[in-house]
């Protein structure tokens, strides 16, 4: 080995040590996603409709990805293991929820054929998916783990949803390349969203870290594309439609109508 690679390889190593190793496997996130709803929903299971012994395989598998990338950020083998438990007890609870909002996309988009179709190729649907997994990881104080689940749907649909955002029933994600929501956003039941929408913060001041800096949409608001609404302090009234290319900082009443003017 020559001496400028041996002096590469001790400079590497040192600053290598100098930062955490102990981290959750990136590679398994893919694994954990695809099984996961390859288990919910036999639209997205390889095997298609599972049998009872096949599964049975898949939730092994499914406990094997979750114990692997949680494993590194949790205290202990026993908050693991009640961890994956509940988890696992959960799926039940999550399909009827994400059925929901694969429902009302294919109710809300006259382009939609059918709910499989939703499920099968809408990346709003998988975005909306991916975002409930994390945002549960998140309520049970999951390090690090959410973010990594949300940066994979960020980059396989252009859609970028912070796990620690609350949102309702029935949500509506049509077309969603380019939305942001962001982490204190509150959103209720039955809102529909398109691209590019931005549910923002006035202000990036890491001071601000622990405070509400993004908006609050009250049940069966329409944003149409473009529209950005900043602001911890600012709502958006039930029944609202913010129109496209809206700029927004200040709340609005119930059932308002708000539109770009030139």
């Amino acid at each position: 080995m020559t001496a400028w690679k041996n002096s590469v390889i001790e400079s590497l190593f040192s600053l290598r040590r100098s930062l955490s190793g102990n981290v959750p496997e990136q590679a398994v996130v893919p694994l954990f996603i695809d099984t996961t709803l390859g288990v919910l929903f036999p639209q997205l299971s390889p095997g298609g409709q599972l049998d009872k012994d096949a599964l049975s395989g898949k939730l092994n598998e499914l406990d094997e990805y979750l114990g692997r990338l949680c494993r590194s950020v949790m205290g202990s083998e026993t908050a693991l293991r009640e961890l994956v438990k509940v988890f696992m007890e959960g799926l039940p609870g999550l399909h009827l929820l994400l059925l929901e909002d694969a429902q009302a996309i294919c109710k809300g988009d006259p382009a939609a054929e059918s709910v499989d179709e939703v499920i099968l190729a809408y990346p709003g649907f998988l975005a909306i998916a991916v975002y409930r997994v994390a945002h549960w990881l998140v309520g049970r104080k999951v390090r690090t783990v959410p973010r990594m689940l949300s940066e994979y749907a960020h980059q396989r649909t252009g859609i970028d949803i912070h796990p620690g955002a609350s949102i309702g029933r029935s949500f509506v994600i049509d077309h969603g390349t380019g939305i942001v929501i962001g982490e204190t956003t509150l959103i209720h039941d039955n809102v529909k969203i398109y691209q590019g929408v931005t549910l923002g913060a006035l202000s990036v001041d890491k001071a601000m870290a622990n405070q509400k800096r993004h908006p609050t949409i009250e049940r069966d608001v329409v944003i149409y594309a473009n529209a950005t609404i900043l602001g911890g302090d600012t709502i958006i009234g039930a029944g609202s439609v913010v129109g496209g290319n809206v700029w927004l900082t200040e709340s609005v009443p119930p059932n308002s109508r708000v539109y770009h003017r030139r």
